[in-house]
């Protein structure tokens, strides 16, 4: 009798945990935008300072961080009472991270919270030997270079601790809005971006694919880089999908048309398509993105699923060299300092105010004086009489005016309307 031949054993499916940790006020926003849809692997906790916020937002596991020492009235703004709130439940914070492959950590940049804690989470997080990927939004410039200060600073710190910091400036966002567009919508599309980007990272690391993007290579393009990354993600549906969907990815915001990409050192792409994925369409997404970003190492990923027949989804997670510069026109990165500031309107760099001390005039012996003296200096406390005379000057006399038919101004037998310099003779160097 014929034998079957046994069935090859199957690759185990791959399982990761995926924590996202939102931070402070935006950050707890942003991740209630991400717990509407479920996601195997992944789950979500929501911690802050003010007890009234997050009892207000709907969450899986919400935290109130600092509660001995601010009783849940919040960080008022000041970042340094939100690292301290962090620390003081910083086991709490581990118990959260423990086991995570992967750990978001979301947080807005600039007030307290989100910008004294989210550098603490992240620490803890990596402690815990997850891969850690911060998101941070930054603020508006119409905010105040205050609060820019301090999100460069909470920035600088961040990037300092977790693996890789995505930063969303919203100042970058007024692009894709128009001046109808309301506050509530313009927020909740910054929570748009930063889902897409969690999402795409879930679906890279949790689906099979024909070319396998795995947690290897994600760790490879951002583990230990302590840098700033982008991180998109497009979808587009019809005939021509995968242009469509290429140019909405070099249209997203962090990209900037291509030219965020210029000095990205590491990038990952992944591209996910119904059993229609052709070979033409992910060799055009992944040649045009590497003319953009032509000294960065490129890892490809490409996965089927029966859900994107007729579809085709971009995830794209990039990597800068640590020295990138910040964004022209923001506070430069780095601890406010406490020396006064002096801000030019037309640059985008502080400078610090030179002091105002003024050296004192050097003391005067009876030597000095008689040796100056010799040397035919005026002796001091009297005042040489001047060669010069003082004259006018042949200028073209202009009108006074409504004033040409007055009288002069004559007091004390003098004319006022003639400049005191020239009434009283004083010699003008």
């Amino acid at each position: 009798p014929h034998c079957m031949e046994p069935t090859p054993p199957q690759p185990p499916g791959r399982s990761f945990s995926i924590r996202v940790l939102g931070v402070g006020g935006a950050g707890c926003n942003a991740v209630t935008h991400l717990c509407h849809e479920s996601r195997e692997g992944m789950q979500f906790a929501l911690l802050n300072t003010d007890a009234a916020a997050l009892e207000r937002t709907p969450g899986p596991r919400r935290i109130l961080i600092g509660a001995r020492s601010m009783r849940g009235l919040g960080a008022g703004g000041d970042p340094e009472r939100g690292r301290v709130a962090a620390e003081e439940d910083a086991a709490v914070i581990r118990t959260l991270c423990d086991g995570a492959d992967v750990v978001f950590v979301i947080a807005g940049m600039g007030g307290g919270t989100g910008t004294g804690a989210a550098p603490v989470v992240a620490r803890i997080a990596r402690e815990a030997g997850a891969l850690v990927l911060g998101i941070v939004v930054l603020p508006f410039e119409c905010e105040g270079i205050p609060r820019h200060q301090r999100a460069q600073h909470g920035l600088h710190q961040l990037k300092s601790v977790a693996d890789v910091v995505i930063s969303i400036p919203n100042q970058k966002l007024l692009k894709l809005i128009d001046e109808k567009t309301s506050l509530l919508e313009a927020f909740k599309l910054t929570n748009t971006l930063v889902s897409q980007g969690v999402s795409g990272v879930w679906r890279m690391l949790t689906r099979p694919g024909l070319i396998n993007v795995d947690f290897a290579d994600l760790s490879a393009v951002i583990r230990g880089r302590h840098a700033e990354g982008s991180l998109a993600a497009t979808e587009a549906r019809g005939e021509n999908r995968a242009a469509i969907a290429l140019e909405r990815l070099l249209a997203h915001p962090l990209i900037e048309g291509g030219a965020g990409l210029a000095d990205a050192g590491q990038m990952l792409v992944c591209i996910v398509g119904g059993p229609d994925l052709s070979m033409r369409d992910v060799s055009q997404i992944v040649e045009r993105l590497s003319q953009h970003a032509d000294h960065a190492h490129i890892v490809m990923g490409a996965s089927i699923e029966e859900e994107y027949r007729e579809r085709i989804g971009i995830t794209l997670v990039a990597s800068f060299p640590a020295g990138r510069l910040p964004d022209p026109g923001m506070a430069p990165a780095g601890p406010v300092s406490e020396e006064p500031l002096l801000r030019d309107a037309n640059l985008s760099e502080t400078v610090k105010v030179p002091p105002r001390f003024v050296a004192p005039p050097p003391e005067t012996t009876p030597e000095m004086v008689r040796h100056m003296a010799s040397q035919g200096g005026a002796p001091r406390g009297r005042r040489k009489q001047s060669v010069y005379k003082q004259g006018m000057l042949n200028l073209e006399i202009v009108s006074r005016g409504r004033f040409e038919k007055s009288e002069p101004t004559i007091h004390g037998g003098q004319d006022l309307d003639i400049p005191t310099f020239v009434r009283r003779g004083v010699v003008l160097n």
